[in-house]
């Protein structure tokens, strides 16, 4: 049977979690560069999860498995669910209060522009914010498994000091994208807008062994957005990319539209 933590309330409790899996690299630095910043407790998914979004489980039981691969750490759990049932188990099942803050990553790949949309990582995030619970999701531009986090460290660890200091209004959420060069080549941070960008897809018909046809997705990344304030260009020049985000979906300016122009009675 889980219990709950026993946390101490004179001390930031920090969740961390992310989407490839509590076994990857990228979690392991991100638990290195704040583990003295607070008290940390860990769930993240015990399988990687790219790309799953939002996506919560309805028909399966979700399992947690004590996992002890973090040193200094008040607890850290492997979740059988998404990222995103990962932060809810946590906040109902294991922790003892909301805690302070949420980091989710620290990501292997860039999760800018539209890739927010898709990412399992920034979906934990997203959740947490629901929740009230500042959050911040990491991210390197590097998919290397074996991915070079002295850089992302330091990032994700200033980012953490001053979520901690500063709070946010809410909802206070962070989509920090870093760069891949090293400490010295970064050239700063910038607070950016989402790039409008996309990825130009399709499906690629294949062939298995047996004659049978399957699909691939494959396709490229288009940025169409030139603007010198976007995510993507910081990324591109170096910076940091750090983007303050929300979930409320609603186009204002559409409302206004609809109501002047749509002949609705």
């Amino acid at each position: 049977m889980i219990r709950k933590i026993k946390s101490d309330p004179a001390k930031p409790l920090i969740l961390i979690t992310n989407d490839d899996s509590i076994y990857s690299k990228g979690i392991r630095s991100l638990v290195e560069a704040v583990k003295d910043l607070g008290q940390i407790v860990i769930v993240a998914p015990s399988l990687p999860q790219s790309g799953m979004g939002h996506a919560v489980t309805l028909k399966d039981p979700i399992r947690l498995t004590p996992v002890e691969r973090f040193d200094g750490v008040l607890a850290s759990y492997a979740c059988s669910g998404t990222p995103v049932d990962s932060v809810k188990i946590a906040r109902d099942i294991i922790l003892d209060r909301k805690p302070d803050l949420c980091l989710s990553g620290i990501n292997h790949g860039s999760n800018s522009s539209i890739n927010i949309i898709y990412s399992g990582t920034m979906s934990a995030a997203l959740e947490a914010a629901i929740e009230e619970i500042p959050s911040i999701g990491f991210s390197l531009c590097d998919h290397d498994l074996d991915a070079d986090f002295e850089t992302a460290k330091i990032v994700a660890r200033k980012l953490t000091i001053q979520m901690l200091a500063h709070p946010l209004t809410k909802p206070s959420l962070l989509n920090v994208n870093i760069p891949l060069v090293s400490p010295s080549e970064l050239k700063g941070y910038r607070i950016c807008r989402q790039a409008l960008a996309k990825w130009e897809e399709e499906f690629e018909e294949r062939s298995d062994p047996r004659g049978g046809h399957y699909y691939w997705l494959t396709g490229k990344f288009v940025n169409y957005d030139q603007g010198h304030d976007t995510d993507e260009w910081a990324l591109e020049n170096d910076y940091v990319s750090v983007v303050p985000i929300q979930f409320d979906l609603t186009n204002y300016h559409n409302i206004n539209y609809i109501n002047n122009n749509w002949e609705l009675n």
